[in-house]
């Protein structure tokens, strides 16, 4: 019991100090922040998740008894509770199918219990998790700025403005146009930082799990990710109130924005699909991925690629095409 009170305490320290390290102001320390429920998220996936919730309580006491209790409701809210709810996710499985039969044992021996085949959570829906957790984080965050949208929208400015001014002093007046088309695309860009920065952490736990041994389900095929089809119509919705305007519309660019990342991450999976049959295909998938991160707007083709596939289903008829064909029957 104490290995395991440990190795949660050492998880919920390390998050909490590379949570704070923030406050120093370092570029360093942007780094570190994005990855604070990295070492709970692996407490969860290699030791359960109540190894992450115990690490997780301490950490966020910890921050508040330091720091205040805003530190402590925004470690729990954007840390501590992602990190426990996925990694439950991670391991959650159900028996499905025909219990596996085991060796015959001896005559006189005691017959080993079978083991029966286990259906794991599926990636798809861990997908949509991740979009909902990068929403809850980011609104979260936008609403200590306020209540409505005018004065989280005018916060922002007003930040954007004071670091323009500090920076260069001379283009303060020609920068307000800039900065007003900033202003208003912050709440989806907020979002999709957070939703890449919790899909790395959690991708980063489970690489480190199972590279220690202590992952305790098979690798998932990442090539067959696909969120639930009623993603689809919560988009459409999504993408009809951001026209509406006011709180509700900095909400619905929020949650639209989450779920457009989670179609460009099945999109990258489709990708992988299709190209299954080209001779050159790590160098269409690495070139693919060097434009995405150098430029990033290109993501916005992976997100039509995730969009297509959802409606039209490219992975299951590409696969399909490629089986061979049946037997002949006499």
């Amino acid at each position: 019991m104490m290995p395991f009170v440990l190795i949660a305490l050492i998880a919920g320290a390390a998050s909490a100090l590379m949570f704070a390290s923030i406050i120093s102001g370092a570029l360093i320390s942007l780094v570190l922040f994005y990855l604070a429920p990295l070492p709970l998220m692996v407490a969860a996936i290699g030791w359960g998740p109540l190894c992450a919730s115990l690490g997780g309580i301490a950490a966020a006491i910890g921050l508040g008894a330091l720091f205040g209790l805003p530190y402590c409701i925004a470690f729990a809210v954007t840390v501590a509770l992602p990190a426990w709810w996925l990694g439950h996710l991670v391991l959650l499985s159900r028996p499905v199918g025909k219990i596996a039969v085991g060796p015959v044992a001896p005559e006189g021996a005691t017959d080993a219990p079978a083991e029966p085949e286990l259906e794991w959570y599926p990636v798809g829906r861990i997908l949509l998790w991740l979009a909902g957790f990068a929403a809850l984080t980011t609104m979260a965050a936008l609403l200590t700025l306020g209540t409505d949208a005018d004065t989280i929208l005018g916060t922002l400015r007003r930040g954007l403005m004071r670091l323009i001014r500090a920076t260069d002093p001379q283009s303060s007046g020609e920068a307000g146009q800039f900065v007003d088309a900033l202003v208003r695309i912050a709440p989806a860009g907020a979002t999709i930082i957070a939703m890449m920065t919790l899909t790395l952490n959690l991708w980063l736990s489970a690489k480190v799990t199972a590279t220690s041994g202590r992952l305790r389900r098979p690798w998932p095929d990442m090539m067959t990710a696909e969120l639930p089809p009623m993603t689809l119509v919560a988009l459409c919705i999504a993408l009809a109130f951001c026209f509406t305007g006011g709180l509700l519309a900095i909400v619905a660019q929020i949650i639209a924005a989450a779920l457009m990342m989670g179609y460009a991450l099945t999109g990258f999976a489709v990708l992988h699909t299709l190209t299954l049959a080209l001779k050159n295909r790590a160098l269409w998938l690495g070139s693919t991925y060097a434009v995405v991160v150098v430029f990033g707007w290109p993501v916005i083709a992976m997100v039509i690629l995730g969009l297509a596939d959802a409606v039209f289903g490219f992975r299951g008829r590409f696969l399909r095409s490629r089986q061979p064909p049946p037997l002949p029957t006499p």
